[in-house]
């Protein structure tokens, strides 16, 4: 190193130390006063607020610091997405076959492709599947094979992150991604404890037997998943999903979720499933593999546009959802590795052409669930100033949970003024707790605000935050 760099790399340093300062100088009394509850340093936070329609910030704090964001990355894929794509694309699901129809038997294999479409529910594929009844196929004299191949991928461990495997917000991205690649378990305890809860699963997936060991117990209906477990185990006729643990009584419904498959083989047991309940047979298997060039159309599956797309992952924070938008994106990117890396590569060059300063931006696989992702405060505030000043503003911001009504959101600042007042995306991972969005004043002004804590005691941030946005609605 020079003399020259280091002397520049000591002034820089002084320089964010000083701008540090300066910014907790202004930092509001009930802010400071949360955080020195919660004993977080100042410099473990970011901190930038803005009206809309201002030319700088009224409030930093260390906003040119890259910090982790947890989910509120979803934010950059949101905007990355319109960007490129538009808020009215879709993705399209083929159906095709080289076979021959003859009196109700398709002599020939059934072809499903995929287009990555985010949001094929197993009600869509029912419909689907219901359509090509109706064109007069009710036996397969082949294969139903489902091609995912539309999306160029890396390896996914869904243990890597967490050891949670079959976690659904550790599942990867697929070509075909059925259902957000869940089996929803919808719970019923019983009155008295000891009794067995029942369990319904939807969609149907073949193959799987679920081993139901779950008990109810009395009691207060306090962290009601604490107690509940779910392990894959080889069974004597196939794979056995055992569930176990107790749920009080107390709690009555709650709805639970697993991932007991990888995408591949959750989508062929949903389709054989499915194809079953249709009424249709098959000789053959359902199976994954690859569409012939030469194969003939039967029916396209349009997805919901991207707008509502947007709007279902960013309301429940959905890291699946974040995973295929980041990999739609890295489509255009053939030099890339795969279409994670070519996505990431695509959002950094959507946020700059914005002009957005992505210094110290990462992007891992766009939905916060990373230990690596980085950006900076005052680079997600400009990001949401852009945004605002968009023509898909209004389903940028109708995406975003809102406080104390609905998604993610629907529990925070529950008694507070700023209810109903602020569109906000929380992230929240161990030692990551961050939000960033609008907030209404109560003289009707709008303000982006931005709000990241990195620290082992982020999790305790919580009445800091609400601090935050009580102050910016009060109108300073």
């Amino acid at each position: 190193m020079t003399a020259r760099t280091l002397l520049r790399a000591l002034v820089l340093f002084a320089l964010s130390g000083w701008f540090a300062l300066a910014g907790a100088a202004g930092l509001p009394e009930s802010v400071r006063h949360a955080l020195r509850e919660a004993r977080i340093p100042l410099e473990n936070v970011a901190i930038w607020v803005q009206p809309v329609d201002a030319k700088r910030p009224i409030l930093t704090l260390n906003a040119g610091r890259p910090m982790h964001p947890a989910s509120v990355m979803k934010l950059v894929t949101a905007f990355a997405a319109f960007e490129r794509l538009g808020p009215t694309y879709t993705w399209t699901t083929r159906v095709s076959t080289t076979g021959a129809l003859v009196d109700g038997v398709l002599y020939g294999d059934l072809h499903l492709t995929g287009g990555a479409d985010p949001l094929l529910s197993f009600e869509r594929m029912w419909k689907l599947l219901r359509q090509v009844r109706a064109l007069g196929i009710a036996e397969v004299r082949g294969d139903i094979v489902l091609d995912g191949s539309a999306l160029r991928l890396p390896a996914h461990d869904p243990a890597a992150f967490d050891g949670q495997g079959l976690r659904p917000y550790n599942t990867g991205a697929y070509g075909l991604l059925l259902h957000f690649n869940t089996l929803q378990l919808t719970l019923l305890p019983a009155g008295e404890p000891g009794a067995p809860v029942a369990v319904a699963a939807s969609p149907p997936l073949q193959g799987l037997a679920i081993d139901n060991r779950l008990v109810s117990t009395g009691g207060a209906c306090d962290v009601w998943y604490r107690d509940l477990g779910a392990t894959l185990e080889a069974g004597p006729t196939g794979p056995r999903l055992v569930l176990a643990g107790s749920l009080p009584a107390s709690c009555g419904r709650r709805d639970w979720s697993t991932a007991p498959f990888a995408p591949q083989q959750f989508g062929t047991a949903m389709v054989a499933a499915l194809w079953a309940e249709v009424g249709g047979a098959v000789h053959g298997t359902v199976r994954v593999g690859s569409t012939p060039p030469e194969s003939v159309t039967l029916l396209l599956e349009p997805s919901p546009p991207l707008a509502d797309v947007v709007r279902e992952m960013n309301k429940w924070s959905s890291n699946v959802i974040a995973r295929q938008l980041l990999a739609s994106l890295g489509a255009s990117e053939s030099l890339a590795l795969d279409m994670v890396a070519g996505g990431a590569q695509v959002a950094h060059a959507q946020l700059a052409a914005a002009g957005i300063d992505t210094d110290g931006l990462v992007i891992e696989n766009g939905a916060g669930l990373s230990r690596i992702e980085r950006i900076r405060a005052d680079s997600l505030g400009a990001l949401l100033l852009a945004a605002w000043r968009r023509p898909y503003m209004p389903e940028f911001i109708a995406a975003l949970p809102l406080a104390g009504l609905d998604g993610t959101a629907r529990r925070r600042l529950a008694t507070s003024p700023v209810r109903g007042q602020a569109h906000l995306k929380t992230g929240s991972i161990n030692g990551v707790r961050a939000l960033a969005g609008y907030v209404l004043d109560r003289k009707g002004g709008r303000h982006a605000v931005v709000m990241m804590v990195n620290h082992p005691a982020a999790a305790d941030s919580l009445a800091a935050q609400d601090a935050l946005l009580e102050w910016v609605w009060a109108g300073h």
